[in-house]
């Protein structure tokens, strides 16, 4: 053995099959080679150049060892990685097209980035590359539609992700603020991203436009429309007029408060001189407008005719309910479409733009309080004396008559959203059982009436999510008109006449609880949303939808 290692006077320690898999290098040699020419020394006896876990002599490698030499680099079998990705991937998550597209891109907006599936979009042959810019510009102007239309923070930030995602831009972030939109697209890690934003600088309500975005939207995420088409029809959603003229908003606010004055007690004198006053308030609001005047002062002039009116029928002494006369103009002034996007803003983790919802809020009721208490100031003074909590306070139980009013009152808020003509009845069906709700728990079992306003809201909200998943469009057309029979219109008018009458710790209680009432509807409305998602499970979702976690205090 030690004759065939020394070739050429020379202990070689490797065998040629050895010295073949390494590699030649000039610093591949031991430190004690000796020099050329001189012999090796011959190694001792009791050493071997085998392992000491060598097999004994005639037993050889059984199957499993007998495998071909793998690199140091190689895993061990059985190992388990899972801080790395897959060989063959990672699962994708299963959203079917046939639950609502909402559903679908909350639940992606809430994964991690690394996890979201990718867009299933397949890219035409006659397309090069995706038309980034284009795409982002369509998702912007979409978004600001929805925005400007009231639709909650997450709602609109689902949409923008949904049309980004169905034109093959997985890897975007959009971001919604009260009047900014912008979106982010990376394509990937090491490409620079492209950011594009779009200021809301107009605010309309017109919830026939707002369902035609969705029904965009939805064709969009499940039909594949091509970015011409998904344009046209844009353009003719931003083209198309209101569906009622100007007259019949006119009407329909007189009505409003005729429904809400018959709601507090009122008859059918005071109905039509809420209604008359409404009218008038209305028309100089228009009239506001068209001068440039900002919405507070729009607010302080539809304010101020029908508390002229209560005021008026009050000095008359006129055997009426004067005050319910004011009370019917609050209700058609007050803004529950903006109170309850604020506050879901708020429970749903959009703050900044749920303050700035909730300041224009409290913007909105003190232009009314300044409209109400001029004319109040001076009808306590001057000749108004009937004017008095006392007398407010006096509420007649008619449960039909006070069910037909609310109806109505629906109703005519219904038109004054722009609503489509087949959610109206809808609309309406669902503000009358919300009344019948509230009466049977505050009215008939003697309950407060902010936790009877809290549940008659969530049926509100519950209903109106229902609708909305079975005709695939928004919920507010559903769920605002439906919930005016619930504002705090008696104690917003309670307030500002003790205010008047210099009654400030009544006044204060009493605005207190309008606060409350209007809290409990926001959070009623939104619990009863989000009662109808937890509980009805989206077909084929794989992945929960996720929320924030509480911070415990830190």
């Amino acid at each position: 053995m030690v004759a065939d290692r020394q070739r050429g006077g020379r202990y070689d320690p490797e065998s040629d099959e050895d010295r073949d898999r390494k590699p030649q290098s000039d610093e591949a040699h031991s430190a004690f080679t000796p020099p050329l020419g001189v012999p090796l020394p011959a190694p001792p006896e009791d050493e071997h150049p085998t392992s000491e876990f060598a097999l004994p002599e005639g037993i050889g490698p059984g199957p499993e060892e007998a495998q071909p030499e793998g690199s140091a680099f190689t895993p061990p079998s059985g190992a388990v990685h899972p801080a790395f990705t897959p060989p063959h991937g990672i699962p994708q998550v299963s959203l079917t097209k046939e639950a609502p597209w909402q559903d679908r891109m909350r639940t992606m907006l809430r994964m991690p980035l690394a996890e979201r599936p990718m867009p299933e979009r397949p890219a035409k042959q006659e397309e090069a590359g995706l038309p980034v810019p284009r795409v982002l510009d369509l998702t912007l102007r979409i978004g600001e539609l929805l925005l400007a239309g009231g639709e909650g923070a997450e709602d609109v930030e689902a949409a923008m992700f949904g049309v980004a995602h169905a034109y093959g831009l997985g890897r975007c972030e959009p971001t919604v603020t009260f009047t900014l939109l912008s979106v982010s697209y990376q394509p990937s890690l090491v490409e620079d991203p492209v950011t594009a934003s779009r200021t809301v600088r107009r605010r309309g309500t017109d919830y026939t436009r707002l369902s035609a975005v969705f029904r965009l939207v939805h064709d969009i995420t499940t039909q594949g429309l091509t970015l011409e088409e998904a344009y046209r029809r844009l353009a003719e959603i931003r083209r198309n007029r209101h569906p009622y003229p100007g007259w019949t908003l006119t009407m329909a606010s007189g009505l409003l408060a005729g429904g809400a004055s018959l709601l507090v007690g009122g008859g059918l004198v005071v109905f039509l001189a809420a209604a008359a006053g409404a009218m008038l308030g209305d028309r100089l609001a228009w009239l506001a407008a068209g001068r440039g005047l900002p919405e507070f002062y729009q607010f302080v002039a539809a304010a101020m005719p029908p508390a002229a009116m209560g005021v008026a029928l009050s000095a008359s002494h006129a055997h009426v309910q004067a005050s319910a006369v004011i009370t019917g103009g609050l209700f058609a002034l007050l803004p529950g479409r903006a109170l309850v996007a604020g506050v879901q803003d708020g429970l749903t983790g959009f703050y900044i733009t749920a303050a700035a919802r909730l300041l224009e809020v409290v913007y909105l009721i003190v232009g009314i309080v300044c409209g109400v208490l001029i004319v109040l100031y001076g009808g306590v003074h001057v000749g108004g004396g009937a004017l008095s909590p006392e007398a407010a306070l006096q509420r007649q139980e008619r449960p039909v008559v006070q069910i037909v009013a609310a109806m109505l009152l629906v109703f005519a808020f219904a038109v004054l959203l722009q609503q489509e003509r087949h959610t109206v009845l809808m609309a309406t069906l669902n503000g009358g059982v919300a009344w019948v709700v509230y009466g049977a728990l505050a009215d008939t079992a003697g309950l407060d009436p902010v936790p009877a306003t809290a549940v008659a809201a969530g049926l509100v909200g519950l209903f109106g999510q229902l609708l909305s998943r079975y005709h695939y469009t928004s919920a507010l057309p559903y769920v605002t008109a439906a919930i005016g029979p619930l504002l705090p219109g008696s104690a917003m008018y309670f307030a500002l006449l003790n205010f008047a009458r210099n009654e400030m710790n009544t006044g204060m209680a009493s605005l207190t609880r309008a606060a409350a009432l209007a809290l409990a509807i926001a959070i009623g409305v939104n619990l009863g949303s989000e009662m109808a998602r937890m509980f009805l499970k989206v077909p084929g979702e794989g992945a929960l939808r996720r929320a924030a976690k509480r911070t415990r205090g830190f």
